[in-house]
Protein backbone atom coordinates (compact mmCIF):
# COMPACT_ATOMS: atom_id res chain seq x y z
CA UNK A 1 0.00 0.00 0.00
CA UNK A 2 1.61 3.57 -0.84
CA UNK A 3 0.69 6.92 1.51
CA UNK A 4 1.84 9.67 -0.72
CA UNK A 5 4.29 12.00 1.68
CA UNK A 6 2.08 15.46 2.12
CA UNK A 7 3.82 18.40 0.42
CA UNK A 8 2.10 21.71 0.96
CA UNK A 9 1.56 24.05 -2.56
CA UNK A 10 3.58 26.86 -1.06
CA UNK A 11 6.94 24.50 -0.56
CA UNK A 12 6.40 22.65 -3.95
CA UNK A 13 8.97 24.47 -6.07
CA UNK A 14 11.43 24.31 -3.00
CA UNK A 15 11.09 20.29 -2.74
CA UNK A 16 10.88 20.11 -6.88
CA UNK A 17 14.61 21.23 -7.26
CA UNK A 18 15.32 17.89 -5.32
CA UNK A 19 12.88 15.80 -7.39
CA UNK A 20 10.00 16.02 -4.54
CA UNK A 21 6.84 15.33 -6.64
CA UNK A 22 3.98 13.31 -6.13
CA UNK A 23 4.49 10.46 -7.62
CA UNK A 24 8.39 10.12 -6.50
CA UNK A 25 7.43 11.32 -3.01
CA UNK A 26 5.84 8.09 -0.61
CA UNK A 27 6.34 5.57 1.89
CA UNK A 28 5.27 2.06 0.42
CA UNK A 29 4.09 -0.61 2.72
CA UNK A 30 4.15 -4.41 1.51
CA UNK A 31 3.81 -7.81 3.77
CA UNK A 32 8.02 -7.66 3.98
CA UNK A 33 9.08 -4.21 3.55
CA UNK A 34 8.35 -0.26 4.43
CA UNK A 35 10.46 1.29 1.50
CA UNK A 36 10.90 5.65 1.31
CA UNK A 37 10.89 7.47 -1.10
CA UNK A 38 11.76 11.42 -1.02
CA UNK A 39 12.72 12.80 -4.56
CA UNK A 40 15.97 11.96 -5.80
CA UNK A 41 17.84 12.66 -2.40
CA UNK A 42 16.14 9.78 -0.36
CA UNK A 43 15.49 5.99 -1.61
CA UNK A 44 15.29 3.69 1.55
CA UNK A 45 13.47 0.37 2.14
CA UNK A 46 13.80 -1.50 5.47
CA UNK A 47 13.01 -5.16 6.80
CA UNK A 48 9.52 -5.24 8.64
CA UNK A 49 11.41 -6.75 11.37
CA UNK A 50 13.56 -3.97 11.45
CA UNK A 51 10.36 -1.53 12.16
CA UNK A 52 10.08 -1.18 16.14
CA UNK A 53 6.72 1.29 15.83
CA UNK A 54 5.34 3.98 14.30
CA UNK A 55 3.45 7.33 16.19
CA UNK A 56 2.27 10.63 14.95
CA UNK A 57 4.74 13.91 16.12
CA UNK A 58 4.88 17.31 16.12
CA UNK A 59 7.64 18.66 13.64
CA UNK A 60 8.72 21.84 15.16
CA UNK A 61 9.28 25.23 12.49
CA UNK A 62 12.89 25.50 13.18
CA UNK A 63 13.30 21.96 12.00
CA UNK A 64 12.78 22.66 8.72
CA UNK A 65 11.41 21.31 5.19
CA UNK A 66 12.72 18.75 3.02
CA UNK A 67 15.69 16.60 3.73
CA UNK A 68 16.96 16.93 7.41
CA UNK A 69 18.75 15.50 9.85
CA UNK A 70 18.84 15.97 13.52
CA UNK A 71 22.54 14.69 13.49
CA UNK A 72 21.02 12.39 16.68
CA UNK A 73 19.30 9.93 15.21
CA UNK A 74 16.11 11.63 13.31
CA UNK A 75 16.24 11.90 9.72
CA UNK A 76 13.21 14.13 7.95
CA UNK A 77 11.45 13.51 5.27
CA UNK A 78 9.02 16.74 5.17
CA UNK A 79 6.89 18.61 3.05
CA UNK A 80 4.41 19.53 5.44
CA UNK A 81 4.43 20.63 9.39
CA UNK A 82 1.01 17.96 9.07
CA UNK A 83 0.69 14.55 9.47
CA UNK A 84 4.31 14.25 10.30
CA UNK A 85 4.86 9.98 11.52
CA UNK A 86 8.20 8.65 12.95
CA UNK A 87 9.20 5.78 12.07
CA UNK A 88 11.05 3.94 14.73
CA UNK A 89 13.62 1.55 13.79
CA UNK A 90 15.75 -0.98 15.89
CA UNK A 91 18.87 -0.56 15.24
CA UNK A 92 21.00 2.72 13.54
CA UNK A 93 22.24 2.37 10.65
CA UNK A 94 23.46 5.63 8.23
CA UNK A 95 21.36 7.88 6.12
CA UNK A 96 23.09 9.38 2.89
CA UNK A 97 26.37 7.48 4.65
CA UNK A 98 26.67 9.95 6.66
CA UNK A 99 24.16 10.77 9.18
CA UNK A 100 22.80 8.23 12.27
CA UNK A 101 19.24 6.91 11.75
CA UNK A 102 17.42 5.28 14.43
CA UNK A 103 13.93 7.02 13.63
CA UNK A 104 12.72 8.42 9.98
CA UNK A 105 10.43 11.06 10.54
CA UNK A 106 7.77 11.81 7.53
CA UNK A 107 4.85 13.89 6.75
CA UNK A 108 2.04 11.80 5.48
CA UNK A 109 -1.25 12.78 3.51
CA UNK A 110 -2.87 9.81 5.58
CA UNK A 111 -1.27 9.59 8.71
CA UNK A 112 -3.37 7.09 10.85
CA UNK A 113 -3.87 5.00 7.81
CA UNK A 114 -0.45 4.69 7.44
CA UNK A 115 0.13 3.69 11.49
CA UNK A 116 -3.03 1.41 10.56
CA UNK A 117 -1.11 -0.45 7.65
CA UNK A 118 2.18 -0.87 9.56
CA UNK A 119 0.35 -2.03 12.74
CA UNK A 120 2.22 -4.20 14.67
CA UNK A 121 6.00 -5.36 14.12
CA UNK A 122 5.97 -8.86 13.53
CA UNK A 123 7.65 -11.17 16.52
CA UNK A 124 10.94 -11.92 16.35
CA UNK A 125 12.18 -15.32 15.17
CA UNK A 126 12.80 -17.97 17.80
CA UNK A 127 16.31 -19.70 17.71
CA UNK A 128 15.90 -23.74 16.50
CA UNK A 129 16.75 -25.84 19.29
CA UNK A 130 19.61 -28.16 19.22
CA UNK A 131 19.90 -31.80 18.97
CA UNK A 132 19.74 -31.88 22.98
CA UNK A 133 16.67 -30.01 23.14
CA UNK A 134 18.75 -26.52 24.50
CA UNK A 135 18.52 -23.47 22.09
CA UNK A 136 21.51 -20.80 21.60
CA UNK A 137 22.09 -17.88 20.82
CA UNK A 138 24.73 -15.42 19.31
CA UNK A 139 26.59 -13.16 21.28
CA UNK A 140 27.02 -9.40 20.49
CA UNK A 141 30.31 -10.17 19.09
CA UNK A 142 28.77 -13.38 17.32
CA UNK A 143 29.82 -16.09 19.69
CA UNK A 144 27.25 -18.85 20.54
CA UNK A 145 25.97 -19.10 24.10
CA UNK A 146 23.22 -21.07 25.75
CA UNK A 147 20.33 -19.23 26.37
CA UNK A 148 19.15 -18.56 30.37
CA UNK A 149 18.05 -21.56 32.04
CA UNK A 150 20.44 -23.85 29.78
CA UNK A 151 22.97 -26.22 31.64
Amino acid sequence: MRFPIRIDPWWRPLLLAGGATRNSSYVEVTDDRVSFRFGFFFRRAVDRGEVEGAALRHWPLWMGIGWRSNLRGVIGLIGSYAGVVEVRLKSRSRAWGVFPCDRIAVSLEDPEGFIAALGPAPAPAKPAPTVDGRSHRRAPDGRRRRSKGSA
